[in-house]
């Protein structure tokens, strides 16, 4: 079956897909999870295979890391599902409700985008999170998987596709994409994609946006920042930034810079140099961190780096207004920090810091699906239309507009017969 064939199926099966019931949904969902605890060993043999292969292909540490699909990974797939099945239908709901007049009444009802076509490299639980949310939105979703995970994409697509046939509904809504080649050719499908998320590099992105009509929501870069405040609690401050950086690096939500107040730069850097030489976290810095803490100089436009590996920035500023300023220019609009007790200082940078996501005296890690109680994500968007932030089941959902009559026409409201009433309905 070619890419076409494939998009048009997809697009087929998610009109039944739309009407389906809340029930039927999950039973599907359930069945996910007894055909991924039951095939475990033949995931985990199929990720091994796709990561011994990556080695010798030398691809990058933190792609391989990414690519890892454990039995702890599939735990946390697992309770994702879980946490998704748990989660009230979206589709079909009334967002509001107006009496044009008495007899003609509008409704707002959410209903699904379509057909979502989704790039994404590396993470094989991504493909599982989109597909989810996908099926409970009631979407249809062709995966582009990297070709370094297609041994385990591929057993999970077969995975999501039984569960899918035991519940009755029908399995082309998830497709899978192999070849590089099908990525141009999905961008030219309008007729059959509604919305494109590529998840991958800044320029991958633009690529993206540039070659197609298909309207596109995600991000390109996560360039995240730690702001530490003068007046900051310094063991909370290392806490918090350890984890951002640390607990996972290969993340988009890692935090790539940290910004430190000059009033305790010399009491807190050689204290952050301390507990991330330990961590074998390599620093860069600017001229002034440079006078305080030996570090590889970082200057320019290296402020605009994503590292998503053991590698930290670090910059001294003069004040709050000197860190939003840098994070404005700098940052990707993912993730934003500040670290601080003064909560005029955190208001003001909450309140002008132009991020998706901007947190008070917490790890950037946070921004994340699953960890905002949406079930999972299919991507964080840092656009300003539609969707922002993580897109869960929300930001898979459009709305329509049903207008119910009895026999009325626009001829009695302009010849001013009758009179448009404009009334709220009570929901």
């Amino acid at each position: 079956m070619d890419i076409k064939e494939k998009a048009k199926l997809s697009k087929e099966s998610s009109l039944t897909l739309s009407t389906a019931s809340s029930e039927i949904k999950n039973e599907v969902l359930k069945n996910l999870i007894k055909e991924l605890q039951n095939n475990e060993d033949e995931i985990i043999k199929a990720n091994k295979f796709d990561i011994e292969r990556s080695e010798k292909e030398k691809l990058p540490k933190p792609l391989i890391k990414r690519l890892k699909f454990d039995h702890e990974k599939i735990c946390g797939v697992v309770d994702g599902i879980n946490s998704l099945i748990e989660l009230p239908d979206p589709v079909g709901k009334t967002l509001a409700a107006t009496e044009l007049d008495q007899g003609l009444e509008l409704y707002k009802i959410s209903c699904p985008i379509g057909v979502v076509g989704v790039i994404f490299e590396s993470r094989p639980d991504a493909l599982v999170q989109i597909s989810t949310l996908c099926l409970k939105s009631g979407n249809g979703v062709l995966l582009k998987g990297g070709s370094e995970a297609k041994e385990t994409n591929k057993i999970l697509t077969t995975i999501i596709m039984n569960a899918t046939k035991k519940a009755g509904l029908p399995s082309g809504w998830v497709q899978l994409i192999e070849t590089r080649e099908d990525v141009n050719e999905m961008l030219k499908m309008d007729e059959y994609i509604n919305l494109l998320i590529p998840r991958g590099s800044n320029a991958f992105v633009k690529y993206i946006m540039e070659n197609s009509n298909i309207p596109v929501l995600g991000h390109a870069d996560g360039v995240c920042h730690s702001y530490i405040h003068d007046d900051a609690d310094i063991n909370r401050a290392l806490n918090i930034l350890i984890d951002a950086k640390t607990q996972y690096p290969a993340a988009c939500n890692a935090t790539e810079t940290v910004l430190v107040h000059s009033n305790i730069a010399k009491e807190f850097l050689p204290l952050l140099k301390e507990k991330f030489n330990k961590m074998n976290v390599e620093l860069y810095g600017c001229e002034k961190t440079r006078k305080i803490i030996d570090v590889t100089p970082v200057e320019g436009e290296d402020w605009h780096k994503e590292y998503l590996d053991y590698k930290l920035s670090i910059k001294v500023v003069e004040g709050l207004d000197e860190a939003i300023n840098h994070i404005n220019t700098f940052g990707s609009g993912h993730t934003e920090a500040i670290i601080a007790t003064d909560k005029k200082a955190i208001q003001k940078f909450m309140d002008l810091v132009d991020a998706s996501n901007v947190f008070s005296n917490c790890s950037t890690r946070f921004s994340d699906g699953f960890r905002y109680g949406f079930g999972a994500e299919v991507g964080i968007s840092t656009s300003k239309i539609h969707a922002r932030g993580p897109v869960g089941l929300e930001g898979l959902l459009i709305y329509k507009y049903k207008l119910f009559g009895n026999g009325d026409i626009v001829e009695d409201y302009a010849s001013r017969k009758k009179i448009f009433t404009h009334k709220k309905i009570e929901r």
